[in-house]
């Protein structure tokens, strides 16, 4: 009986432990210390959510930059439905999924020379929100004529919305197309748009 007693005390601290002092203690530190990061990285845009920096959306108008595809959920960008299309190398579905895409890239960007891969490939979750500085050249000429703006000023803010490596070693340069796009919508407000 001492034993089952002791088990039973110790069972109980050990919840209250790991069940809501670091919890408590965890959630705590992060508010304080990282509290964007920890509440989801959401992009405000006149005093509403818009998004987050760490989940893409869908942009199909001309006069946006648009993301890297998406295999989640049934039209892509279902957060709730992340994941990768699971289509491998040799797959036939993969392959005509990318030429169709390689082909309506050229088609909206009038270029005819090396697509980027990101482009036309899907991240693994689906939802990444980054796309390369390649990927955002070769959609600037589209993006400034559907807007009015000179190649050079969509470059610039390119430019000014590329990321480094972290820590200047991890990952790699990327643009973040919410917040890219938001920025082109301050800068060319609705009313100066075609």
């Amino acid at each position: 009986m001492k034993q089952i007693w002791i088990a039973v005390k110790a069972t109980i601290v050990l919840s209250v432990l790991t069940g809501l002092v670091y919890p408590l203690a965890v959630t705590g530190l992060a508010q304080a210390l990282f509290r964007d990061r920890a509440n989801g990285s959401m992009i405000q845009a006149n005093g509403h959510t818009v998004g987050s920096m760490l989940i893409g959306q869908r942009f199909t108008q001309a006069k946006y930059f648009h993301g890297r595809p998406s295999a989640a959920g049934n039209d892509g960008y279902d957060a709730a439905a992340s994941g990768g299309s699971n289509l491998g190398p040799t797959s036939q579905k993969l392959a005509d999924r990318v030429k169709g895409d390689v082909e309506k890239f050229r088609a909206e960007n009038g270029t005819t020379g090396v697509v980027p891969g990101d482009a036309v490939t899907a991240s693994a979750s689906g939802l990444d929100p980054d796309i390369t500085p390649e990927n955002a050249e070769a959609q600037v000429a589209r993006v400034a004529a559907a807007r009015g703006l000179s190649v050079a000023a969509v470059r610039l803010v390119v430019a000014e919305n590329t990321r480094g490596r972290d820590l200047g070693v991890f990952g790699e340069a990327r643009v973040n197309v919410l917040r890219l796009n938001l920025v082109l919508d301050a800068r060319a407000p609705a009313e100066t748009r075609p």
